[in-house]
């Protein structure tokens, strides 16, 4: 058997095995939730056997036999928490105090409500286990978007191996419907790509040889091969995964703020309890098991569970939906920021504009327009200068261009080369200035006024056209503005461009304030001013030259992160697209999340509070306090954390 022979059966094996890993790992999640069902079913049944001994047939016994039974299997591994907590960690957890109660109502008489107690909070434990999995799922279903082999073609032949064992440059196969196994170019085939999963955006797109594709994203109809530039490890995808995992560890101040609060709040809850025990039993002789589970009452319901989860959840829900919808939000801390944020600064050249120019006018003189674009395109044909792609792309590609001899660039000027046997240039007003040749100066300045650059096509007699190019606004900036206008939200545009550049672009965007010809460390400067004045402000740039204005803004927002590795690093939340209607998605996202956040913190200490205070005149029982105090505020603050997931980006 030959050696590649060998290395591929030894490449299925590892496959093989990878599936059957993964297939355990499955079997595993699945069997402990079948226990958990299966632990709770059986408890269900024990406790209201139970029940009927004691409360119909009067068999008290029998009864509290079934409720000690019920007790240990329900609450076994509450008690190893509770326990491992308490020696281990020096802390005193919610499972060790639901403990504390069961055991305490069992020695008092009260053997149904200590098993209702230990019963309920399993219950709850498995549900929020349940219903709070969906908001971290996220991480897990981007994980999943990338498929875990890819179809390889080695020595002639399609191999298929692990991702992770695929290397930059080797070529792999995607057919219709799979998924883009990496990262790479397109160099052969033609399809319709569905990028959604990574960007967000709705409609597929267009690849052909020579475009860019990124791991997980959809393969519609086409056969693509696939140069691969980037190791499984390195691609976008893998990227925005870490990028998610680490900002669901970063706390917002009000994150924060909670924490703080629980350290303080559960031993003060635990004294307070400790005092309603034996301060009526021993100072004002009143019965001691009565007080003692009105204090047993007090430490359930006063359990910190919603309240140290109303916040992290929701603020979990906002980042990875943001993710789902091609925004990347670095940690909850700019969720929080964002809702602040009263002016945003925006860049113009690939931020509001899409940095790439485009001819917008064609005047011709004494020729047809179709003349004056063909020589033009012929001259600028032979220039790499953007102005010059720009006039070619215009050109209708049925339309020849024409042979240009002796061509020659006038650095800063133009280009001149002979057509036919005769002189023609292609550049500035300048360069047509020094020839002393005329050319209608009022149409030039008018096309100037609106922001474009003027170019003059012309022989060595007369221009005989005038070509006006801009930078092309972006399709989403008119409509962002208004919306940003609508929201009560300042807006400025800062560039370095000229004045009248700036001035055109702002008065058609709709940009209310802008500042041109700024060097990178005015734009930071001005940021400064702007924080001075309205306290909390948002830059909105590209990622690479903005970087600096964009790290010190209160909130950093780069553009096109999937085409850019400086975005991602630079900024605070990354655009994946050269989207700007993301950014209202992204303040209504934060101000939605921030009202669940307080509705959440509000609803878990008027709740809790009102169940302490009514516990003292034994209006609330142990079973009534974890079946709504704990396990109903916990599903409620997790059910509406999830809500979130319903604001969608427009785009």
């Amino acid at each position: 058997m030959s050696l590649s022979k060998v290395v591929q059966k030894m490449r299925e094996k590892h496959l093989e095995t990878e599936e059957k890993c993964k297939a355990c790992n499955i079997e595993s999640f699945e069997g402990k939730r079948s226990r958990g069902i299966i632990l709770i079913g059986l408890s269900a049944t024990l406790l209201s056997i139970g029940l009927i001994f004691e409360f119909i047939l009067g068999w008290r016994m029998p009864a509290e036999i079934l409720f000690i039974i019920t007790a240990i299997i329900s609450g076994y591994d509450i008690a190893k928490e509770g326990l491992s907590s308490l020696i281990f960690q020096k802390k005193l957890s919610i499972d060790f105090l639901i403990m504390i109660a069961a055991i305490g109502s069992f020695l008092i008489g009260h053997g149904e409500e200590g098993v209702a107690v230990i019963f309920l909070f399993s219950v709850a434990e498995f549900l929020e286990s349940y219903a709070g999995e969906r908001a971290r799922k996220s991480i897990a279903s981007l994980m999943e978007l990338a498929p875990e082999v890819a179809t390889v073609k080695r020595d002639g032949e399609e191999v298929k191996v692990p991702v992770s064992d695929v290397n930059v440059d080797e070529v792999v196969v995607v057919r219709p419907g799979e998924k883009i196994p990496l990262d790479g170019v397109v160099i052969r085939g033609r399809s319709t790509v569905n990028q959604a999963p990574i960007t967000g955006e709705s409609m597929p797109v267009a690849k052909e040889v020579g475009d860019e594709v990124y791991a997980g994203t959809i393969n519609n109809e086409g056969f693509l091969e696939v140069r691969v530039t980037k190791r499984s490890d390195e691609t976008m995808l893998s990227k925005i995964i870490k990028l998610v995992e680490e900002a669901q560890r970063m706390k917002s101040p009000t994150e924060k703020f909670i924490d703080r609060f629980s350290k303080y709040y559960t031993p003060s809850v635990i004294f307070l309890a400790l005092c309603v025990a034996t301060i009526p039993t021993f100072i004002l002789c009143q019965p001691f098991n009565e007080w003692f589970y009105k204090a047993l009452v007090l430490l359930v319901v006063s359990c910190p569970c919603a309240l140290a989860i109303s916040t992290p959840v929701a603020m979990v829900s906002a980042i990875t939906s943001a993710a789902k919808n091609g925004v990347l939000i670095k940690g909850s801390a700019y969720v929080e920021e964002v809702n602040k944020v009263k002016v945003f600064a925006f860049d113009k050249t690939g931020t509001l504009t899409e940095g790439r120019l485009e001819v917008t006018d064609v005047m011709f003189l004494n020729h047809s327009e179709e003349e004056v674009l063909r020589i033009a395109a012929s001259l600028e044909a032979m220039s790499e200068h953007p102005i010059a792609k720009a006039i070619v792309k215009r050109v209708d590609k049925k339309m020849m261009l024409k042979d240009v001899k002796d061509f020659r660039a006038i650095a800063g000027k133009g280009v001149m080369g002979k057509i036919n046997g005769e002189t023609y240039y292609v550049g500035s007003r300048r360069l047509f200035d020094e020839l002393s040749i005329d050319y209608p100066e009022r149409a030039a300045w008018k096309l100037e006024e609106e922001g474009k650059t003027v170019i003059l096509v012309g022989n060595r007699k007369e221009v005989i056209g005038l070509v006006a190019v801009m930078d092309k606004i972006r399709e989403s900036a008119i409509s962002t503005m208004a919306e940003l206008r609508r929201m009560g939200i300042k807006t400025m545009m800062i560039t370095g461009d000229n004045e009248r550049t700036a001035k055109a672009v702002a008065e058609k965007i709709g940009v209310a304030q802008y500042q041109a010809e700024l060097l990178p460390e005015d734009k930071v400067k001005i940021i400064e001013e702007l924080k001075e004045k309205y306290g909390h402000v948002a830059m909105v740039g590209d990622g690479v030259n903005d970087a600096p204005a964009l790290a010190r803004a209160n909130v950093g927002i780069a553009m096109g992160a999937i085409g850019s590795d400086v975005a991602l690093e630079n900024a605070d939340i990354a655009l994946m697209q050269d989207d700007l209607s993301k950014i209202p998605y992204l303040i209504e996202l934060s101000k939605k999340t921030l009202e669940i956040v307080k509705e959440n913190v509000l609803a878990s200490i008027l709740i809790k509070g009102s169940f302490a205070i009514l516990a003292f005149p034994g209006l609330v029982t142990l079973w009534l306090a974890v079946a709504i105090g704990d396990m109903g505020l916990s599903l409620a603050v997790i059910i509406n954390a999830l809500r979130i997931s319903l604001i969608k980006s427009s785009a």
